[in-house]
């Protein structure tokens, strides 16, 4: 089992490393492609708005289909974006080619959080989705930093760089993953895309829940789509110490996510989310006032540790609302953030700009989280998880 727990982190990994290294880039490439800063947010939404979109189509089809098969090509589709995000000569190829790797990676990223309940036994299911949220913490933590140094040499070095090393864990993903058959595939029934839909829109708690998700990653997508070009406005760092301060974001995420799973078993989800959220709410209000780089590096770190606390156990909460449709809920959640995303970095930068600053931004990351505690508690979303249905798992020849 251990196989697969390092295959799903390794993927988390290479997503995420692609997904958040726009930010500590952005100043780079703001000036490389001549944009002004009110839509050099796009090369971030680009992004997340094509895994938003294709997400809700992705989801329902995975649930019919092998799920090992569409990860393989959503992996390689990412994979070839990726790398064509090196030889964008201007801004609109570079959202092209992001646009591009989104798409792909609403085929990717689901199936890991779908695939987990599959091939793992129950115990083990939280703290899997637990390392596997590790591995986009870990992206922050290593990968944004790595990649940011890279670029030192030459912005579209990160982006080969993460290419190839994703294409080189295609076949490794070929090999370890075993065929994933869903149940409404094997009885041979073919269920429409949007019947899949049908349970999660009657659902009152599925309702609240994926409201709640919404306004979650609304609020902290906000609040870090212009954290490096606030940084670098507001202390004039170079982008190699820029990915020095990334590096703490990203290991305040690793830390908490390992620790998620026992904050949940000694406090209860609801409990760790209420007092999660509660302390996020305070820290982006104050953040854009704190006078100085260390102070704000450390409140990062604090935000980041508890966003990985947070973030596995509403992730845990969604794909136990029913077992039978676990792709159309990863794929939905996926969408939801990355819609979330797509919106903020649009948002983060009008306030940006019409706001001249940073504050507004915590304001407003801080009003969204607090709607999103509201909506997780009046909903019961993270009350007691139904019964898992483990879907059946085929052995690759």
């Amino acid at each position: 089992m251990r196989k697969y727990t390092v295959l799903f982190f390794l993927i988390m990994f290479m997503i995420g490393t692609d997904t958040f290294l726009i930010s500590p880039l952005l100043p780079t490439l703001q000036v490389q492609f001549g944009v002004s800063t009110a839509i050099a947010g796009w090369m971030l939404g680009a992004y997340t708005l094509g895994s938003a979109v294709f997400a809700l189509i992705a989801g329902p089809l995975s649930d019919g289909w092998n799920r090992r098969t569409v990860l393989l090509s959503g992996l390689l589709g990412f994979s070839v974006s990726t790398i064509l995000c090196g030889f964008a000569d201007s801004f609109w190829t570079m959202c092209l080619f992001r646009l591009l790797a989104g798409i792909s990676a609403a085929f990717t990223a689901p199936q890991v959080w779908a695939s987990i309940p599959a091939v793992m036994p129950a115990p083990k299911i939280s703290k899997t989705m637990g390392i596997a949220f590790a591995g986009l913490a870990a992206a922050q933590a290593l990968g944004v930093p790595i990649g940011s140094w890279l670029a030192t040499a030459h912005w579209s070095v990160p982006f080969w760089t993460i290419g190839i090393a994703s294409l080189l864990l295609a076949p490794v993903a070929f090999y370890l993953l075993p065929d994933i058959r869903p149940a409404a595939r094997l009885g041979g029934e073919q269920v429409s895309i949007l019947r899949r839909y049908i349970p999660l829109i009657r659902s009152g708690k599925a309702r609240s829940g994926f409201l709640a998700y919404l306004l979650l990653h609304l609020g902290s997508g906000t609040a870090f789509a212009f954290a490096g070009k606030w940084i670098y406005d507001r202390f004039g760092l170079p982008i190699g110490q820029l990915g020095t301060v990334m590096m703490f974001l990203g290991f305040g995420s690793l830390l908490g996510s390992m620790v998620s799973s026992y904050a949940a078993r000694k406090l209860g989800n609801a409990n760790t989310v209420t007092l999660g959220m509660a302390m996020l709410i305070v820290l982006y209000a104050v953040m854009p006032h704190l006078p100085g780089l260390s102070v704000v590096t450390i409140v990062y770190l604090i935000i980041f540790a508890t966003l990985g606390v947070i973030f596995p156990i509403v992730m845990g909460a969604l794909t136990s609302l029913n077992a039978s449709i676990r792709g159309t809920i990863s794929s939905l959640a996926n969408s939801t953030m990355n819609g979330a995303n797509t919106l903020g970095a649009w948002i983060a930068g009008m306030l940006y700009v019409q706001f001249s600053g940073y504050a507004s931004i915590g304001i407003f990351s801080a009003v969204c989280l607090a709607l999103s505690l509201g909506m997780f508690l009046i909903g019961g979303i993270l009350g007691k998880e139904t019964t898992r249905k483990p879907e059946q798992s085929v052995p690759s020849s």
